[in-house]
């Protein structure tokens, strides 16, 4: 018997069609920081996944992930939530080869065009996983094995009634600094004033009781730093206008 491959993007579209239902059988809707948008893949993208996902692609699993062993080192773990394309992601992986890099985004040809640009640039220390990052945070990370997180340019849900839909909320921030190891960092950048004095109040809300310390000098936001690339969804505010404000906090 011709043994089958299954492609990425059957595992996907298997996880795509389970639902969570009651214990009565009524379907169960969640409130999630994300829609998930599976776009529309190019050839190219898919091949890519489908040929790279053994490599550089990891699945969710109800069960803490191994870093020593997925990475084959000790180094230091970096989350980044939402790479959208990935070329910042890859570009940090590529400079920074002493840490490892796992990102986790929703946006299907985003992910083809991470994997993409990580064979181009050659990097070995990068993972990427397709899932909700709230249920990885939950089931596949341990407590104190992250170096740090990063939240790039997240969906501001600018609405007031689509608030609650925001990622940076008070439960997101301690499961956050549970997971990450003394000396972790927490590192968020948007380009919505509103988010950001939303993020800085959740941030300055849970501080005390969670042991994190803002770097800022002034005690809200620091300076652009060198080492986050330019990327296009900074582009993008600057050409409409909008300031960015970056966020950076120590786990003590």
């Amino acid at each position: 018997m011709t043994e089958q491959k299954t492609t990425f993007a059957d595992q996907k579209r298997k996880t795509v069609e389970t639902a969570e239902f009651t214990e009565d059988g009524r379907y169960k809707r969640k409130v999630r920081s994300f829609v998930l948008r599976t776009g529309r893949l190019s050839e190219y993208q898919r091949q890519m996944m489908n040929d790279n996902w053994a490599d550089f692609g990891l699945d969710y699993q109800n069960q803490h992930f191994d870093f020593e062993q997925i990475y084959g080192n000790k180094n230091p773990v970096v989350l980044e939530i939402g790479f959208g394309m990935g070329k910042s992601l890859v570009e940090m992986a590529a400079q920074n080869p002493d840490k490892n890099y796992l990102g986790i985004e929703v946006h299907t040809p985003g992910v083809g065009a991470c994997l993409a640009y990580a064979l181009e640039k050659d990097v070995k220390n990068l993972r990427v996983m397709c899932h909700d990052a709230t249920e990885v945070l939950r089931d596949c990370i341990g407590a104190g094995t992250l170096g740090g997180l990063q939240l790039f340019f997240p969906d501001p849900w600018h609405k007031a009634k689509h608030h609650k839909r925001r990622i940076v909320q008070p439960h997101f921030v301690e499961t956050v600094t549970q997971k990450l190891q003394v000396g972790g960092f927490i590192h968020f950048a948007t380009d919505w004033e509103n988010y950001a004095e939303s993020m800085l109040d959740v941030l300055q809300s849970v501080q005390s009781a969670v042991g994190i310390r803002n770097t800022s000098a002034s005690n809200d936001y620091i300076p652009r730093p060198d080492f986050r690339p330019l990327t296009k969804f900074e582009q993008r505010g600057h050409k409409l206008g909008h300031g960015v404000w970056d966020l950076y906090f120590i786990k003590e």
